[in-house]
């Protein structure tokens, strides 16, 4: 954390600009309370990037949006029923809350909204202490009721009340929790842990969208895996992503200095690494991540003691991807998210034939193939798998990902492999073995699409000869209709 006086300066020059200061005014004359407050104050301490701002008011919603539509560009009413309204001011989103108090019964998924008449009340029922701190607009006056500002330099993440009772009012911040202590590198107190050990079955009053979005936060941090490990120690991942740790103390028979849990984590660490390396400057990739963090789930399932004491893991990846489609399916994915991450778990050991001898022009279109368009983010996934300690091995194991980098772009830019499709068209077969649309056409799309694959480019000439040769082989065998013939002799 910077110095006090640095960050005095910061929140100066933030309560400072146009629109907060635009705000500030408008609710003065209408005479209501305004502060900025949480994240925007947090961070400005922290010296970290201000980027949304949140604000919490004395006014009802139905005030707020009385002060706030004529200095508005635009307004969203979509938080209405919990206090807050969304606006556009020169330009920038804004959030405006009414001071509020929400509590769960215990037994629904939803939190009862109350509205409160205090800032003090506002801040002390907040998830924790570095989020309760408040600048008092226009009046720049820090309001700090539970010692946010000596929580920050201690690095602590502590609640303004007891524990128990902040995760009774809401079960999902002991998921923030973990959030927070990757986000911020904080460490969380003694009580949080113990409350949050203590209360992990609650979560399960929270709505699945909820955890899930939280989960896909922490996975977005710059190092997820603090809050991961907390999430392991206190039970909670076993009710939201139980696999992991189940794979805890799994040994794993490629890296044997490592569980399948430590290695997983590693690979996670790894792969974000290249995603910065590789990408710097995009958003954090969701689908990469949590394809970094499952690709291994399903080595428990498979585990086998061999002769001599080996310990195998057969067809890991296969069981993997369906593990963790079910699990995202659970949680409420997108089918996009799901099927990526299902992809990446299923081919994620692929390459790692490669290295024991050299693959054909074939084998590699295949591989650009059937990872589609997420070649890219396989590329990153493979190279992070590799977590041996072995210089050596590792160094072979790169050089050859390399080679097989180098081998791809030569086939992208002679074959055009990013669109890998058959040298003729449906329309083209249909024409030239005189059919309809029908089943036919597709098994005749297959087979052009695997000689395409097997051997390059044909050509329209070579192609039509070969789909006919194909075509009269396969009305010449008896109980002629089913499968095309294997084009690879």
């Amino acid at each position: 954390m910077d110095t006090a006086a640095a960050a005095v300066e910061r929140l100066d020059r933030l309560a400072a600009t146009p629109r907060v200061a635009k705000l500030a005014l408008a609710f003065q004359k209408a005479g209501h309370e305004l502060a900025l407050v949480g994240g925007p104050v947090r961070d400005a301490f922290l010296g970290r990037p201000v980027n949304d701002l949140d604000f919490t008011t004395s006014a009802s919603p139905d005030q707020i949006l009385e002060i706030v539509v004529p200095i508005a560009e635009a307004h969203w009413e979509v938080g209405r029923a919990f206090g807050t309204i969304a606006a556009r001011v020169d330009g920038e989103t804004v959030e405006i809350t009414t001071y509020r108090s929400d509590v769960y019964d215990g037994e629904t998924r939803k939190p009862e909204v109350e509205f409160g008449d205090t800032l003090e009340g506002d801040l002390i029922r907040r998830d924790f202490t570095v989020n309760s701190m408040a600048l008092r607009l226009p009046e720049k006056v820090l309001v700090d009721p539970s010692g946010g500002v000596e929580d920050l330099l201690a690095g602590i993440l502590a609640t303004p009340g007891s524990a128990e009772d902040s995760f009774r009012d809401d079960p999902l911040r002991m998921m923030r929790a973990a959030r927070f202590t990757s986000q911020l590198g904080f460490q969380v107190s003694a009580d949080v842990q113990t409350a949050m050990t203590e209360r992990a079955s609650t979560l399960e009053i929270v709505s699945v969208e909820r955890v899930t979005d939280e989960l896909s936060k922490l996975l977005k941090t710059d190092d997820p895996v603090p809050g991961i490990r907390l999430l392991v120690a206190t039970g909670i991942a076993e009710l939201v992503l139980p696999e992991l740790p189940a794979m805890i103390l799994e040994a794993d028979e490629h890296h044997h200095h490592k569980d399948v849990y430590e290695h997983s984590l590693t690979v996670l660490t790894q792969a974000i690494g290249y995603e910065k390396e590789r990408h710097p400057g995009t958003p954090p990739d969701l689908t990469l991540r949590i394809a970094s963090l499952l690709h291994d789930i399903g080595k428990p399932t498979t585990r086998r003691l061999e002769p001599g004491g080996v310990v195998t893991f057969h067809h890991h990846d296969l069981v993997g991807a369906k593990m963790a489609k079910r699990r995202l399916k659970e949680l409420r994915f997108d089918n996009d998210t799901i099927a990526a991450v299902y992809r990446l778990i299923e081919l994620h050991l692929r390459f790692f034939g490669y290295t024991e001898g050299g693959w054909t022009d074939s084998a590699v279109r295949r591989y650009v193939r059937d990872a589609g368009d997420q070649l890219e983010r396989l590329h990153m996934l493979t190279r992070a798998d590799v977590t041996t300690r072995n210089r050596r091995k590792a160094d072979h194991l790169a050089f050859a990902y390399d080679d097989l980098e180098d081998r791809i772009a030569v086939l992208r830019e002679q074959e055009e492999l990013d669109s890998l499709r058959p040298d003729l068209d449906g329309d083209a077969i249909q024409r030239i073995l005189g059919i309809k649309p029908s089943r036919e056409v597709g098994e005749a799309y297959r087979y052009l699409l695997e000689l395409r694959t097997e051997e390059g480019p044909l050509g329209e000439d070579e192609a039509t000869n070969r789909l006919k040769a194909w075509w009269d082989a396969r009305h010449q065998q008896p109980g002629a209709g089913g499968e095309p013939a294997d084009p690879v002799a």
